[in-house]
């Protein structure tokens, strides 16, 4: 199944629909976007908005969700605002990351189950939560 996000006017997602993916295959069997969006607008009108994307993030960077926005410029979909004011876009990967990577807790299993991390947006770091 190929997927393709509605966009409002502001590039904003609306919703996402699922097309089989005969019906946007050009004559060699490749993924023809256009043609997904064609079928589309036949279904809900030609003044709609699409833009396909991917379930497994191979383009646009990131799989569409409601509320996402697709930026022209970065050929990408992503999340509006960071989940903490602090967080900073990952232009790689078009995702909103922490200041201080997540620790690491090495190779030690048991230290693994037991330790998790949180964010501490006042402290801008990640604070140790233990399990009980």
């Amino acid at each position: 199944m190929a997927h393709f996000a509605e966009l409002d006017k502001d590039n904003i997602v609306i919703s996402v629909h699922a097309v089989a993916n005969h019906v946007i295959a050009d004559s060699d069997g490749n993924d023809d976007e256009q043609k997904g969006i064609e079928y589309l607008q036949g279904i809900y009108g030609d003044s709609t908005l699409w833009k396909q994307t991917s379930y497994n993030a191979t383009f646009r960077k990131n799989y569409a969700g409601t509320g996402m926005k697709y930026d022209e410029g970065r050929d990408a979909f992503l999340s509006l605002a960071p989940i903490y004011p602090s967080w900073i876009l990952n232009e790689t990967t078009c995702r909103w990351e922490a200041p201080t990577p997540y620790p690491d807790q090495g190779e030690d299993v048991e230290l693994k189950d037991l330790v998790r991390y949180h964010w501490e947006e006042l402290s801008t770091s990640w604070e140790e939560t233990i399990d009980p």
